[in-house]
């Protein structure tokens, strides 16, 4: 039998539990993948701390947007005799993959819709493939409605995190450069991935002048503090060039970008862009950089990592 997580209310991480189920059979358009690696990101115990609406998303709700696996089977074809496809072309049973935006990824098995699974890259590992593509994913997000050309100077905040390593990583690629905020001890980790590090913190307004004498064309939060904030509105005057993951709030105050997973926008780019994205990762051009990997069944432990803010990488569950 099949497990997965779920989580039986909204609440905190004690609300979650590991039970047997049984995944459906895909239809057209479907496939089921035997999961090899589920990515753990934040947005997975966000989702369940409480409920946007009342109504708005029925009880118990499985856990995790993106998994990496290999194909056990696959929906026949739809009412037009059209075969099932995946994102990135063809599929047969076998085929190693990975897949986001999916519902219920902390599982053994999963039936999910072909469109939103795509080729696993050789060059990289289950896990790796399994944090790809939520990183990634809002990294260009924010890179794209901030219009970061080549030749740009843009500020960072949280450049060694998960979405701020992947915002380094593809601003270098755009022929752009990155100061990233970080704290002296994750140094290393923004000049491995390409930024300028400078360290938060009182004065940081002057030490990214001082990196940046020209300028700061836009500035890309993804934390949320109000040093985060009032600096990046001090330095960057055409505010359409800020934007958040986090501060929505202060976006709306101060009338600049928020962006996020269920706005309408952000969902479509963020799935125009996964082939692109799986692409480079398969180029070696986009790294995902791993702390640590946990069995399935400590699922609760590796969201308590995470959530700490600092697991020094991505985590991943294997079943």
């Amino acid at each position: 039998m099949a497990q997965r997580w779920i989580a039986t209310d909204f609440g905190d991480l004690d609300v979650l539990r590991l039970e047997e189920y049984e995944p459906p059979a895909p239809g057209p358009g479907e496939v089921t993948i035997a999961v090899r690696a589920a990515g753990v990101n934040p947005a997975d115990y966000k989702h369940i701390r409480s409920s946007r609406a009342p109504g708005s998303e029925e009880l118990p709700i499985p856990i995790g947007y993106e998994v990496a696996g290999v194909v056990t089977a696959i929906g026949g074809p739809d009412a037009g005799g059209q075969p099932t496809r995946i994102g990135s072309g063809d599929v047969a049973v076998g085929d190693e993959v990975l897949a986001f935006r999916v519902t219920g990824g902390y599982a053994t098995d999963l039936t999910v819709p072909a469109r939103d699974v795509f080729a696993k890259p050789a060059a990289i590992s289950f896990p790796e493939a399994a944090n790809l593509l939520l990183a990634g994913s809002t990294a260009a997000e924010m890179l794209h409605v901030t219009r970061v050309r080549e030749g740009d100077t843009i500020l960072v905040h949280a450049a060694s995190g998960a979405v701020g390593v992947s915002v380094l990583q593809q601003a270098r690629l755009l022929g752009a450069r990155a100061i990233g905020t970080a704290s002296r001890g994750s140094f290393d980790v923004v000049e491995r991935f390409g930024g300028t590090p400078v360290e938060y913190g009182d004065g940081l307004a002057g030490r990214v002048r001082e990196l940046a004498p020209d300028g700061v064309a836009a500035a890309l939060d993804g934390i949320g503090t109000d040093e985060a904030i009032e600096v990046s509105l001090e330095l960057v005057a055409d505010r359409s060039r800020i934007v958040t993951i986090v501060a929505g709030q202060r976006a709306k105050e101060d009338g600049f970008v928020i962006i996020g997973g269920a706005m309408p926008a952000s969902k479509a780019y963020r799935d125009e862009v996964r082939a692109e994205l799986v692409r480079l990762a398969g180029a070696g051009e986009l790294v995902v950089p791993m702390a640590r990997t946990y069995p399935l069944a400590e699922a609760v432990e590796a969201l308590e990592l995470v959530r700490t803010g600092h697991p020094g990488g991505k985590v991943a569950l294997i079943p």
